[in-house]
């Protein structure tokens, strides 16, 4: 993750060859940091590995690495709910001396830019997402077919679909303004939009592969499997229009996964509940 403009910090932890524990100096280190951070906020954490080994084997060591180096750290100071993991292998080393690629970096923001975070988060995937990915051109109007042949047009956000382009597998997005009928998975017109632009970002990006994930808000039972039927509803759509069904994936996990406490204190909290999540798969 590279650095941007604005007051983000970083601080990295380094492995001995094969292994994913840190040495007794380094996890000193790690240790000794913790206590003269306690305030900040941990933004992102990456793993990195050397070139020494196959790529497979090398994702799944500098991912253990980065379990190993969160577990130390996820009671001891701040840590952005949506923090993105991310492990790089033997395609990313980014050094010619290979003890120097063995390592967990940890992205963290001080206490003093706290009301600067959204701005630095999306500053810096804009850095990330110029160094790591090739400039994709989104419409901002989508045309589609009718029925009876004739033709019709729907404005659309490539702010969202350029999010989506670039988001690093694990990293969840949230399907602004998708909303359905109440007690029905039959989605609102006013929800097109959202849905044209997955549909653009799908089709503009053929690598990219997505799990649609169904929430509900408001009981702690899903009787009706609602949640399942609204991100299937998803699902289908983008079937109907062409995207193939090895690319996605829908499941729903009712109200246990909340981001409020159920029962919800307001309608702020029960919408925030209520939603539709895709995670990237593979990008």
């Amino acid at each position: 993750m590279a650095s941007c403009a604005f007051a983000q910090e970083q601080v990295s932890f380094f492995f001995d060859s094969d292994k994913f524990v840190l040495k007794k100096e380094e996890l000193t280190k790690l240790n000794n940091w913790l206590t003269a951070n306690k305030e900040v906020k941990v933004v992102g954490v990456y793993g990195f590995c050397d070139e020494v080994g196959t790529v497979g084997y090398n994702d799944t060591l500098a991912k253990k690495r980065i379990d190993y180096v969160f577990n130390i750290i996820k009671n001891k100071v701040k840590i952005r709910e949506d923090f993105k993991t991310r492990s790089f292998g033997k395609l990313h080393a980014l050094s010619p001396i290979k003890a120097e690629n063995r390592k967990v970096t940890l992205y963290y923001i001080l206490p003093s830019d706290f009301v600067n975070e959204e701005k630095i988060i999306a500053t810096n995937q804009e850095v990330q997402a110029e160094k790591e990915k090739p400039k994709i051109k989104f419409p901002d109007v989508y045309v589609y077919q009718n029925p009876d042949g004739s033709t019709s047009s729907i404005k659309i956000d490539t702010v969202f679909m350029r999010k989506v382009s670039v988001a690093s597998v694990g990293e969840k997005l949230k399907l602004e303004s998708m909303n359905f009928y109440v007690d029905t998975f039959a989605i609102m017109p006013q929800s097109r939009p959202v849905m044209f632009e997955l549909l653009t970002v799908m089709q503009n990006c053929p690598d990219l592969k997505i799990q649609i994930q169904g929430h509900i808000c408001c009981v702690t039972k899903d009787f009706r499997d609602l949640s399942t039927q609204r991100a299937k509803a998803i699902y289908k759509f983008l079937e109907f229009n062409g995207i193939s069904k090895s690319r996605m994936t829908f499941v729903g996990f009712g109200s246990t996964k909340p981001l409020f406490a159920i029962p919800e204190k307001d309608e702020t909290e029960r919408e925030a509940n209520r939603r539709v999540e895709i995670e990237i798969i593979a990008n």
